[in-house]
Formats: C-alpha cells, sequence, structure tokens
C-alpha cells in the first residue's frame, strides 16, 4: 500500500504540536487529579498525565497508532533471516517491514538509553560526593567575605558541574548538579523566583557548557564526524566563549540573589546509616560512567556495562543510595518519544534552515531549539548540501544558546527536570517560570557567540 508522505508528515507535526502543548498545560492535569479521592484510578491517570517525562512517549504512541491506520500493513512482523534481511516470499523476493513498524525500526534509541543509563550512574552517591569535593576544593579559588559561603559554593557548583558536562557527557553533569542544587539550595526557605532563576541558569550553562569537546553535547555530536569538528575547533569556535558565558552568568545571577545566599553553608544532613563511600568505590564508579561515555554510540555495550554496574552497587549497597532507576527510566521515555516525534518534523524544519541568512539563521535556530530538540535540529540542518561554513556556526552556536528555554529544548533538561520539580511545589515547573528565568542567561550566551572572535587551535 502506497502512502503519502505529507499525510504522515502533517499528522506527526500536528501530534508534535500537541506534545508540545501538553507540556505548557500539564500541571492543570496535576490540579485535577486533586479532585478525586486519593488512590483512585482517576487520580492517578491525572498525575500520570501531569507528568512532563511521559508526555512525548503518550503523543508518540497516538502517533504510531495513527500511522497503523494510515497504512493498516504497517504493523505486520516478519522473520529475519540470518545475514539480517527479511524472509523471502513466494515471488523469492526480500519482504521488508512497512509503515509503523518500519519507521519504529528506523528511529535511532540510542541516546535515550544512553541518557537512561549514564543518568542512574552519574546520581549515585559515590559520584555525588566526589563532585561535592571537587566543588569545595574549587570554592577556595573564589575569594569572597566568609558571609557569602553559600554563594561561594553556588558559584562553584554552576561553573564547575556544567563545564564538566565537556567530559562527562552534558546528561551525566545536569544529573550531579542538579542533585547538588536540591541539596543545598532548593529547600523551602528559597524563593520560588530564585528557584527559577537557578534552574534557568542550570539548563543555559549545561546547554552551552559542553561545548569545549566534540562529543559531549548531543547538537555538537550530531554535526562533529560529518563536519570535521575535532577538539581544537571546539575550543575555538565554541568552548572558550561558552565558558566565559557560563561565568558571567553565574556570577550575575549570584549577584541579584546575594540576599539569599548569604550565610553559613548548611551540610545536608545525613540519614544515620549514611557511609561515606571509601576512595575504591568512588573509582570505580568513575570508572563504570567513563566507561559508558566511552561506548557512548553502542547501545549493546553500555547497557552491558550497565548490568555489571547494577551488581557493582548491589554489592556495594551500604555505601550506596537506592539506584534512581525510575525518574531515569521516565527520563529516557521522553526522549524515546521526542525523537520519534522530532524524526518526522524534517519536511518543514530543514527547508527553513536552508533559507535563512547568517543572524537570521542564529536567532531563529536560539528559538526553534526551544519547541523541538537541539540535536535534531542540528542534524536536520546537517543534511543539506547548500550549507555554508558561517551557517554550520550559526546553526549550532543557536541550538545550544537556545537550549535552556523549555525542558524539551535539550536532552539533559528533563533529567534536570525530573530531579527539581517537586521542589516547586504541587503544580512543579511552570514552563513560563523556566523561559524566563532562562531568559537572562540566553542572552549573554547569545552575545558571547556573536560578538567574540573565532579561530582555530
Amino acid at each position: 500500500m502506497n502512502v503519502n508522505p505529507s499525510t504522515l508528515e502533517i499528522t506527526a507535526t500536528v501530534i508534535f504540536a500537541l506534545a508540545v502543548i501538553h507540556t505548557f498545560i500539564a500541571s492543570k492535569f496535576q490540579q485535577m487529579a486533586h479532585h478525586y479521592p486519593t488512590g483512585s484510578i482517576m487520580e492517578n491517570l491525572f498525575h500520570f498525565l501531569g507528568e512532563v517525562e511521559a508526555v512525548f512517549g503518550m503523543w508518540a504512541a497516538v502517533f504510531l497508532v495513527s500511522y497503523a491506520f494510515i497504512d493498516p500493513d504497517g504493523w505486520r512482523t516478519y522473520k529475519m533471516l540470518e545475514d539480517g534481511s527479511y524472509f523471502l516470499n513466494s515471488d523469492g523476493a526480500h519482504v521488508i517491514a512497512g509503515g509503523a513498524l518500519k519507521y519504529l525500526m528506523s528511529v535511532n534509541f540510542t541516546e535515550p538509553a544512553f541518557v537512561f543509563v549514564i543518568m542512574t550512574i552519574a546520581g549515585s552517591r559515590p559520584v555525588i560526593v566526589m563532585a561535592e569535593k571537587m566543588i569545595i576544593a574549587f570554592t577556595k579559588l573564589i575569594f569572597l567575605p566568609k558571609k557569602y559561603e553559600r554563594a561561594t559554593f553556588y558559584i562553584s557548583a554552576l561553573i564547575l558541574g556544567p563545564l564538566l558536562g565537556s567530559f562527562i557527557t552534558e546528561p551525566a553533569a545536569m544529573t550531579v548538579t542538579g542533585l547538588i542544587m536540591l541539596d543545598y539550595f532548593f529547600s523551602g526557605k528559597m524563593s520560588n523566583k530564585f528557584k527559577y532563576a537557578t534552574l534557568g541558569l542550570l539548563f543555559v550553562n549545561v546547554s552551552i557548557g559542553g561545548t569545549l569537546t566534540h562529543f559531549a553535547a548531543p547538537p555538537v555530536l550530531m554535526v562533529a564526524g560529518k563536519w570535521g569538528w575535532g577538539f581544537g575547533h571546539m575550543i575555538g569556535y565554541f568552548g572558550w566563549k561558552s565558558a566565559l558565558a557560563v561565568v558571567i552568568n553565574t556570577n550575575l545571577i549570584a549577584w541579584y540573589f546575594r540576599d539569599e545566599l548569604q550565610g553559613d553553608l548548611e551540610i545536608k544532613a545525613k540519614h544515620d546509616n549514611w557511609m561515606e563511600p571509601t576512595w575504591w568505590i568512588i573509582l570505580i564508579s568513575v570508572l563504570f560512567m567513563g566507561a559508558v561515555v566511552y561506548s557512548a554510540h553502542d547501545m549493546v555495550a553500555f547497557m552491558g556495562l550497565f548490568l555489571f554496574y547494577l551488581g557493582f552497587a548491589k554489592v556495594t549497597e551500604t555505601y550506596q543510595d537506592k539506584p534512581k532507576i525510575v525518574e531515569a527510566l521516565m527520563v529516557g521515555f521522553f526522549l524515546a518519544g521526542l525523537v520519534t516525534l522530532g524524526k518526522m518534523q524534517a519536511w518543514w524544519i530543514q527547508p527553513l534552515l536552508e533559507n535563512l541568512g547568517n543572524m537570521t539563521l542564529f536567532i531563529g535556530s536560539t528559538f526553534l531549539t526551544a519547541i523541538t530538540d537541539n540535536a535534531a535540529l542540528t542534524y536536520l540542518g546537517s543534511q543539506s548540501k547548500t550549507i555554508t561554513e558561517a551557517q554550520k556556526y550559526f546553526l549550532v552556536a543557536g541550538a545550544v544558546t537556545g537550549g535552556g528555554l523549555t525542558v524539551i529544548a535539550n536532552a539533559p533538561n528533563p533529567a534536570g527536570f525530573g530531579i527539581l520539580k517537586n521542589s516547586f511545589g504541587k503544580e512543579g515547573i511552570k514552563p513560563l517560570g523556566l523561559f524566563i528565568g532562562s531568559l537572562v542567561p540566553t542572552f549573554i550566551a547569545f552575545v558571547c557567540l556573536w560578538l567574540l572572535p573565532s579561530f582555530d587551535l
């Protein structure tokens, strides 16, 4: 059965738009849940509909069902031969899966699986303890009066954490920094204005902080190999500008909220049976994380490593917290839905990118990122055969600059969202609050990547 591609593309775009709208009204479903008895089916249903991490997965399922109705043959299953081909039909021709099944098989779910694994490992007690020690050591390089001890730790965490994302990957950096923010700064004593500003700062800093290398930021990873961008290119064109923007952003927000950040740093209270991981447990945890990062493009390899890691975590459970598997799985579900729907948006995004001038492209990709994953955006741009070197720069610069505007703008954002959402009360994180909180850091990143000179090392 021949399917009109435009029908599928328009269907996917409509469903994608509904999913985006759903993320903006998710808190309304949470409010509706409170109108039903605790534990009832309706309460659980509305709570689920109010989970931002579940939104794109749900709407991706709606799209696949729609696809199956458009092409009913698309859900046939076929036995695969040992050589990787499908069985021969009566005419002697190889039969391949069509429609929805073929489309689902063509979607690359490596990134969602990787984020799930790295978020679980990076959120473990040994990794968090190591990160805290590094940040405390870094605070000694910042000379502020004693009464700003909390501000010093805040500045250190939001500079060092995101910049580490260039080496341990952005999802790991988001997880570690988000958990540190949760433990030390997202208490009931802090204002919602501070929390939204910090959330926006965290998302923007992580998005641009991964650009010191060519393998850590998803939107860079999508194009670096094809365009021949190595470490020297990334440092000279993006890295040093992004690092400067991270420092300016963090110090500016810390200065604005200096009154709330005054005082001694309150060390998080540990439970009675809490035991600090030994050096070798921390080392092995870091080695596992490094091995997962190294094999980030091979799902079989890093999932195998993850199973061994779970065994290690079980053996050393006295020094571990409960693995954050459910939280990480929800983030992976979100991203899997996003890539399923995002792949079908090429029909309108790619021509749009090709017809924009340099500065218009920079501005356009910054704000387009807010309504679609920035890695998908740069991937679609990389498919153009006419894109110039200047357009390549402005496309990627805009994609990383706008990575903090919404929860769907950058792949690691759902991880930070999932960690911090309960700190914002029953309504959770409001999309408009996040957008406003990220505007100033986004503007500073935009200016740095626009005006500062570029060079190859």
